[in-house]
């Protein structure tokens, strides 16, 4: 791990295993609502509601780094906690690889959307929530059901779907064949014929430009 205190950001470097330990994960977890996830990176900013759990953070970070490089875990947290309001930007290591997950997508109407996948990803999921969390009705560690009955829901929804890069993860997306046009279906229920058709089909290829349809 290496730890760099900049003016306006702490940057933190370090692998996967380090990432995935409780303390790390907990932190990340409460924070995942308001946080940006990155290719190999997610970046915290300062939520005024968890400044506690925020120092307490900035303590374990500090101890866990000064106990790996072997110098005094109080000269360095005070150094830390002078920078204690600025972002924290979790970075891994260059030499990560990539792992694939694949995330289905199944939509039962236009409404209803369910994400699933076909193994627990708790990094994928929660950054699925975070863009997503209004919209979800129910949801597992594998999966979201979301009501996406309105427009403002599914321009949502291909937002989050536009991101392939969460962390070291690279995200594949699989879909039937009649996954477009049943989310799309309640546009040919409008009465403005043509117009309306034609704004269908500006949807659906958008949609389809961004799950890279064929």
């Amino acid at each position: 791990m290496e730890i760099v205190l900049r003016n306006n950001l702490i940057l933190v470097t370090t692998d996967f295993d380090t990432l995935n330990t409780q303390w790390m994960r907990d932190f990340l977890s409460n924070h995942s609502r308001g946080m940006l996830f990155l290719e190999k990176a997610v970046l915290v900013f300062r939520n005024e509601t968890l400044n506690e759990a925020r120092e307490e953070f900035i303590k374990e970070l500090s101890q866990f780094h000064a106990a790996k490089h072997d110098f005094s875990h109080e000269f360095f947290l005070r150094s830390m906690l002078k920078f204690g309001n600025q972002p924290i930007r979790v970075e891994l290591n260059k030499d990560e690889e990539p792992q694939n997950v694949k995330v289905n997508l199944y939509a039962y109407n236009s409404d209803t959307v369910l994400i699933s996948l076909e193994y627990p990803n708790s990094w994928v999921l929660s950054y699925l929530r975070s863009q997503l969390e209004v919209y979800v009705e129910r949801g597992t560690d594998t999966s979201l059901v979301l009501d996406v009955s309105d427009y403002r829901a599914k321009a949502r929804l291909e937002k989050a779907l536009n991101k392939r890069h969460v962390l070291h993860y690279q995200i594949s997306y699989s879909y039937n064949e009649r996954f477009i046009s049943k989310l799309y279906s309640d546009f040919a229920n409008f009465s403005f014929g043509t117009l309306c058709r034609d704004e269908d089909d500006v949807q659906k290829n958008h949609f389809y430009t961004v799950l890279q349809c064929p």
